[in-house]
């Protein structure tokens, strides 16, 4: 198949979303299909990048961080990514386009196949679902709901990537034509054979609703032996940090590191516990990175962290701060535990979430979308 890809979010851009796109992208180009991707350019990326079936191109646009994009920001690439994919289009014969986040690729994708008659489907990934991110984007949903349930009503199939996902768009549109595929990983990517050292880990963005915060509170006041880092960049990175220097334990900040960085992957394969303490998330990438190095984990549940970790991990209400300090404690004192917990997530990564295994669910949804639009023209 011919696929155009669409999401203003690609590596080094972006979260757990670009890194979906990418792994995917990789293997559909793996099993013979063709894949153009279009997104965002950012300083010192190239417009243009090409391997075997595998295009990348990138729209100037506005964006002042890789790591935060915000609502005037996704319209300056809007306005330079519809000329470019009506070119793209006119160009190449696609079967099928896949866009990630209703907004605002869905925008995008609609119009496109307005213009072209190409069917799309649409992954959503979290904080394009309203009411799934309290920090962010509130306004814009409530503006745009019109909009986002006509996107949602004319695309072929709308892939949520947990079921904590899904029922949440429901409760804003139950018609909505849904399927769960999870993300999908590498695994190998992260040696879990290391010998792991006594230290903690967290890796997000920082965002009030990833939960850090808590965590600081479970800590405060206890004498640790072990070392605690925290990668990431945001918004709440300050107000964290500031939070941390009440704390007698050391902590060490190391804002943003490239995800295939020397750096990266020392602290992911010799570090023991991996805590994720997020109020909402629909299917961390970071989950299956912390299985795949073999790490013992914390996270919530009641959340789309759950779905990811099953029962291979510890889990806490989120907010629950005295159920985060237990969890933390029941690692400590029981290292056998930590290490089996460890060998039990790395099992359960290989089972369920190879990108070979969720490709080849995806390739389900674009050979149904395409059939069902040809019954449409028929018809």
């Amino acid at each position: 198949m011919k696929i155009l890809k669409l999401c203003y979010e690609y590596p080094p851009l972006g979260g757990g979303g670009g890194h979906v796109v990418s792994g995917l992208a990789n293997q559909l180009v793996n099993m013979g299909h063709a894949v153009d991707l279009l997104t965002m350019k950012y300083k010192g990326l190239p417009a243009f990048e090409r391997a075997g079936n595998f295009s990348i191109n990138r729209v100037a646009c506005i964006r002042n961080s890789p790591v935060v994009c915000h609502p005037h920001e996704m319209m300056s690439y809007l306005f330079t990514a519809l000329p470019k994919a009506l070119a793209m289009t006119s160009g190449t014969s696609y079967d099928i386009i896949h866009t990630h986040f209703v907004f605002p690729d869905g925008i995008l994708a609609y119009l496109v196949s307005k213009f072209t008659g190409i069917p799309y489907v649409i992954t959503t990934h979290g904080s394009d679902v309203p009411g799934f991110n309290p920090d962010r984007f509130i306004v814009m949903h409530k503006i745009l709901r019109p909009l986002w349930k006509t996107i949602l009503r004319s695309c072929s199939q709308v892939i949520c990537l947990s079921q904590f996902l899904e029922d949440l768009l429901k409760n804003t549109m139950p018609e909505a034509n849904t399927v769960i595929i999870p993300n999908g990983f590498q695994p190998g990517r992260f040696r879990s054979d290391r010998l792991k050292s006594d230290k903690i880990l967290i890796v997000t963005r920082m965002f009030k609703r990833k939960g850090v915060q808590h965590f600081l509170k479970a800590i405060d006041g206890l004498a640790l032996d072990h070392e605690i880092h925290i990668v990431g960049d945001g918004p709440y990175l300050k107000n964290l940090k500031h939070k941390a220097k009440s704390i007698s334990t050391r902590i060490q900040f190391h804002g943003f590191l490239e995800n295939n960085s020397a750096q990266f992957r020392e602290l992911m394969e010799t570090s023991k516990i991996f805590v994720f303490p997020s109020e909402s998330d629909n299917f961390p990438i970071v989950l299956l990175e912390a299985m795949d190095a073999g790490m013992a984990i914390i996270t919530t549940r009641n959340t789309g962290c759950e779905e990811v970790v099953g029962n291979t991990a510890l889990l806490t209400k989120p907010g629950d701060v005295s159920g985060l300090r237990n969890a933390l404690f029941k690692y400590m004192e029981t290292p056998l535990l930590c290490k089996r917990s460890g060998e039990k997530a790395r099992t359960r990564l290989d089972e369920r979430f190879t990108w070979k295994a969720v490709a080849k669910r995806y390739v389900n949804v674009y050979e149904r979308a395409v059939e069902l639009h040809k019954y449409k023209l028929i018809d």
